[in-house]
């Protein structure tokens, strides 16, 4: 060992104290709690997203003709097949949750303003891809609610003004769902969002590390000898033990609860229930309260809002330096959502 250890040191000179330096980055001690660490959960649950994504592609067949069979084959034939199929499945479930609740964490602490606006919108562009990975993967089982999942889906960016038309041929590849319609799918799910998703989290991280994190000091930190803590070995660690727990949990809920194989698509048969998954149920239910072109526009104003919003804080805050109705925006944005949401997945139609 020791002459392999010379052996890597003389072409890879770097030590183990250079490497502790570079990566033991201070940390406030307010990240000790696990709600403040909500950053990393997503970070991990795209790690697990990636392995079972790659072992699940070796079977899967982007065709309109082999597509639902494949996944029929890696569920009830392919060794371990159902169990990396829940995994990948309660994966996405988590990840969406756990970025959408980053998200809010970092609304609701105030963590977006200056000098952070640009790691906001960066985290928007994450939130938005995050959501069309979970809507591009559902897509691909092929099943008859996927499909009119993806057919409604593609109607609906058919209305957003200017572009829909643009977009809605760049997602199906034509007028309406056709035989390239599931590769260009899977092209998106397996390698255009992924990557954007590392570039993205790639500036996210430089961005932390250049202009650090919001710190806040709670009543026992103060009793602490110092304001911060190394991140290795004691926040790897933490962020370790989160890992571990979260996949105990997946485990469970794959075992317990595995992805199923439902009826097969059929394009000539409309279903008479046609429903999103949860994390689309808010937005289907405001598609389904107003005019399909009312709704998609003042969905997107509100996306468009959510990406500025630092910047409309500030000037409020300018304004008036006490008032802080971000807080009492987030909490009306987040009932609305969840109204919404218990709403839709209450009523059958």
């Amino acid at each position: 060992m020791s002459a392999l250890t010379r052996w890597l040191e003389e072409r890879v000179p770097i030590s183990g104290d250079d490497l502790r330096e570079l990566t033991n980055e201070p940390v406030p001690n307010h990240l000790r709690r696990w709600w403040f660490c909500l950053g990393g959960t997503p970070a991990y649950l795209f790690v697990v997203q990636i392995a079972t994504g790659i072992l699940l592609a070796v079977y899967y067949q982007p065709s309109a003709v082999s597509a639902y069979e494949s996944v029929r084959f890696i569920s009830e034939e392919a060794a371990y097949g159902w169990y990396l199929r829940s995994l990948h499945k309660w994966g996405a479930t988590f990840m969406i949750a756990a970025v959408v609740l980053h998200q809010m964490r970092v609304f609701f602490t105030g963590a977006y303003r200056k000098p952070r606006e640009l790691n906001w919108i960066v985290g928007m562009c994450l939130l938005l891809c995050t959501l069309a990975l979970g809507f591009t993967g559902y897509s691909l089982v092929y099943e008859q609610l996927s499909f009119w999942g993806a057919t409604v889906g593609a109607n609906i960016t058919d209305s957003v003004p200017i572009i829909g038309g643009f977009l809605k041929n760049m997602l199906l590849a034509g007028e309406q769902y056709n035989e390239r319609t599931l590769s260009r799918f899977f092209v998106l799910h397996a390698a255009v969002l992924p990557v954007a998703m590392v570039g993205l989290l790639a500036v996210h991280i430089a961005l932390i590390r250049l202009v650090g994190v919001t710190e806040f000091e709670f009543e026992e930190d103060r009793q602490r000898p110092t304001k911060h803590f190394n991140f290795y070995p004691d926040h790897l660690l933490t962020e370790g033990a989160i890992g571990l727990a979260l996949m105990i949990l997946l485990t469970t809920l794959a075992i317990v609860f595995p992805a199923e194989v439902g009826p097969r698509a059929q394009p000539l048969v409309t279903p008479e229930i046609i429903k999103p998954e949860w994390y689309f149920y808010a937005a289907f239910r405001w598609l389904k309260l107003f005019p399909e072109t009312v709704a998609v526009f003042t969905t997107g104003l509100a996306v468009f809002l959510m990406f500025v919003w630092p910047l409309i804080d500030a000037r409020i805050r300018r304004s008036n330096r006490t008032a802080e109705v971000s807080v009492w925006v987030g909490v009306a944005a987040v009932l609305t959502i969840i109204g919404l949401t218990i709403w839709e997945a209450a009523v059958a139609h």
